[in-house]
């Protein structure tokens, strides 16, 4: 088994979760793409509305753009909430100290939170981040504070500082061809933005409080949605996925920044000044998608489902199931992990030959045994051992795909594959009632009416296993607190 690079050893031991998770990057030589990837193809069509040819700084946002898109799942499209970011948008340019560029905002098709601009004034905003905003003002804080790095040319800056993805090019394009899929994993590994340093991040801040508080916004959102981030941030400390928290990282919620956001709003007034467009926001995000969407398939508790492949499968109690970008992560029980993705089989190789066929370091050749899976679906598993690690691979096929379960674990994990099976053994293709039963969640707005308690609302989210947190981070509510009577709130519910 070929060796953990540095860089992964070092984040490892400070967290040993992170070992589990991370293991797989020195078990597989092959690409691991979902079958659902040819769903992600994304044709990116520019609007020349947008193009300002005087603009040195177009011709690297155009040429980014692409890669964005694909990176993030492509554009989200919703009139709505377009419209309500274009009037965000067009307050703020008419009192930008760069009122003749000409910025190009996309909301992209992710529940990542994030936020983030390129040269040229290409401004980014994913769905995930609208969904936790509570007001236009608070968009508009965030959008003024993307705007003022593209003017003040720290987007030019990072993008010098991008890393180098020839490596990385020649890598996907050897192991995965041409295909839609190798398009979408070259985007990802060639687009690597550089963090902005700290000095230009409360640089921005200062220029965008100003910006919205000119425009009319009430100039203490930026702090009031730096709050949000970082309740936000506590409650997903415990996850895994690292893209989670792209905004969070790039962007940091420290108590000392919010104070400093406090300070520049004080120079307009006291907190209670200028325009919030809650209302307006909220019609604007009513219904829009939240979470995993179906291309990616859905997490519902302790199941995963994808109704367009029609399978499905159960992790045990005490595991965490998260729904990433390029595969399925099981964390638990213990130290261990499992990954779960599907690749495409060359025409007439059994499993066992693809176990065999090289894509496994440190493979137990003797181990490779075949099987069957529930609902009769040919399967065969194998073991892999490297100096600390123990890993159980186990393939099911069907038709042309083979979906993989890679669980690594320490080699002091007395048995690798009774885990492995708690999780591999539940897979199983959907019934039709199944597949029309599911469906993607949205972000809701309701009323809080007279009568209503805290407890009945709370009990209609969904797709979360903290409920009244999640709730009241949504609604920018602090514990204990109970909503006015009338109040509009945010659920997510798939009805």
């Amino acid at each position: 088994m070929e060796q953990v690079p540095d860089r992964f050893g070092r984040q490892f031991r400070t967290r040993r979760m992170g070992m589990a998770l991370a293991a797989f990057a020195c078990l597989l030589l092959q690409g691991c793409v979902m079958a659902g990837l040819e769903s992600v193809k994304q044709e990116a069509k520019l609007s020349s509305s947008f193009v300002r040819p005087d603009d040195p700084q177009e011709d690297i946002g155009a040429r980014e753009h692409p890669l964005v898109l694909a990176k993030y799942g492509g554009e989200y499209r919703d009139t709505e909430a377009e419209k309500v970011l274009a009037l965000i948008v067009g307050r703020l340019i008419s009192v930008s100290e760069d009122p003749a560029r000409i910025f190009k905002v996309t909301i992209l098709n992710t529940p990542k939170i994030n936020a983030f601009a390129l040269p040229g004034g290409y401004v980014y905003v994913t769905r995930g981040l609208l969904a936790l905003a509570n007001d236009s003002s608070e968009i508009a804080a965030v959008i003024a504070h993307e705007m003022s790095h593209v003017s003040a040319n720290h987007a030019i800056l990072r993008q010098e500082r991008t890393t180098s993805a020839e490596l990385g090019e020649k890598i996907v394009t050897d192991v995965l061809g041409d295909s839609v899929a190798a398009r979408v994993a070259l985007a990802a590994n060639q687009l690597q933005l550089a963090n902005f340093s700290r000095e230009q991040e409360l640089q921005a801040d200062a220029i965008g409080i100003r910006m919205i508080g000119r425009a009319g916004f009430d100039p203490f959102a930026a702090a009031r949605f730096l709050e949000t981030m970082q309740a936000y941030q506590s409650l997903r400390s415990g996850r895994s996925e690292t893209d989670e928290f792209a905004f969070l990282s790039s962007h940091p919620t420290t108590p000392q920044r919010i104070e400093m956001a406090r300070r520049h709003a004080r120079f307009f007034g006291a907190p209670g000044i200028g325009e919030t467009g809650r209302d307006r926001y909220l019609d604007g995000i009513n219904g829009m998608l939240y979470g995993d969407s179906a291309d990616e398939g859905f997490v519902r508790g302790r199941v995963f489902a994808h109704s367009g492949l029609g399978i499905r499968f159960e992790v045990p109690q005490g595991t965490r199931l998260d729904n990433q970008p390029k595969a399925i992560m099981i964390t638990g029980p213990g130290d261990a992990a499992t990954r779960f993705d599907a690749v495409v089989l060359p025409p007439f190789t059994t499993l066992p030959a693809y176990l065999r066929s090289g894509w496994i370091n440190g493979l137990k050749w003797a181990s490779v045994k075949s099987t069957t899976v529930p609902g009769g679906f040919e399967s065969a598993s194998a073991d892999a051992e490297t100096e600390g690690w123990r890993f159980r691979v186990t393939v099911i096929r069907i038709g042309s795909q083979a979906y993989r379960f890679i669980t690594a674990a320490p080699s002091t994990t007395p048995d690798v594959a009774a885990i492995s099976a708690a999780i591999a053994s539940t897979f199983r293709k959907m019934t039709d009632a199944e597949k029309s039963e599911i469906a993607p969640l949205r972000v809701r707005t309701i009323r809080f009416a007279p009568g209503d308690n805290l407890g009945s609302i709370v009990s209609r989210m969904k797709g979360t296993d903290e409920q009244l947190r999640m709730f009241l981070i949504m609604n920018s509510l602090k514990a204990g607190e109970t909503p006015a009577p009338g109040a509009r709130l945010k659920i997510i519910d798939d009805l």
